[in-house]
């Protein structure tokens, strides 16, 4: 029975690389959200929004997450449907993982807060989520936001790491980035070869 769970997960990741392949990356040259420069682009929401792309980055990441964790959370945009997508299929499969929304600006009324979602105890355990990391800023911001908001980050996880340093950061902040793939997965490198 184990193995055939790690067989349906090898298959649902091979699964979700194609559909990122085929419908989120685009090679060309473009100029990212941190200002580098690429040769090529990703747009996981392409993915992480169709309803299969949903519920495949969802079963893979809610795979990954620590069981002590007990919400997860992410900067808006890349993350709300990953955050969302986790938090159904983690009701759906008994295990309640509340989702946090964490704003790039704070709210202009009411709580004037940087997260949103349901009130967690203080020192809540979460788990931290992004499509893609470059730099890691992104991550690291929403790391920050969460802790400000009394929450405990125990994790970083991303859909692609893009190779560029933001592992070094986040590592460099006392996280492990745990990515579902890599530059190298989405056969680029094979492709300057040819």
């Amino acid at each position: 029975m184990q193995q055939d769970k790690r067989d349906l997960m090898v298959n649902d990741k091979d699964r979700l690389l194609r559909l990122l392949i085929e419908r989120s990356l685009e090679i060309r040259p473009v100029t990212l959200s941190s200002g580098r420069k690429s040769d090529y682009y990703i747009d996981c929401k392409r993915v992480t929004l169709s309803p299969e792309g949903a519920y495949l980055t969802a079963r893979l990441m809610l795979e990954m997450i620590h069981p002590q964790a007990s919400a997860i959370g992410g900067l808006t945009l890349g993350a709300d449907p990953i955050v969302s997508a986790i938090s159904v299929l983690s009701h759906l499969q008994g295990r309640g993982l509340a989702g946090l929304i964490v704003r790039k600006e704070p709210k202009k009324h009411g709580t004037m807060s940087y997260v949103e979602g349901p009130m967690l105890d203080e020192g809540a355990k979460v788990a931290v989520v992004e499509d893609v990391v470059t730099s890691g800023a992104s991550l690291l911001r929403a790391i920050e936001r969460i802790a400000a908001a009394g929450y405990e980050p125990v994790q970083a996880l991303a859909i692609l790491d893009r190779q560029e340093g933001g592992r070094e950061a986040i590592e460099e902040r006392g996280f492990h980035l745990q990515a579902l793939y890599n530059r190298r997965d989405l056969g680029l490198d094979d492709q300057k070869a040819n």
